[in-house]
């Protein structure tokens, strides 16, 4: 019986640090896992930005057009 219990003691121990040394491992894999899926969906982000951009810069006929638009009507107003 003494036998048994000092081969216990140390066993359990083993397997105590084999658990948390698993979890460790878990959760190293696991922030891999969301740091791959966060820098999926960025660039998931960014090609519906672009995408977005080029529609809108279409339906208003490009940027330079529309960008001087808005300061010719400035001067008007300030004229009124």
């Amino acid at each position: 019986m003494l036998q048994l219990k000092s081969i216990g003691t140390p066993l359990v121990l083993a397997l105590a640090l084999f658990t948390l040394a698993g979890c460790d491992q878990a959760e190293k894999s696991a922030q891999q896992m969301l740091d791959q899926a966060a820098e999926t969906a960025k660039q998931a982000i960014d090609k519906t930005n672009d995408a977005a951009q080029q529609a809108l810069n279409e339906a208003i006929g490009g940027d330079g057009e529309k960008s001087s638009k808005p300061a010719d009507g400035e001067d008007k107003t300030q004229d009124i």
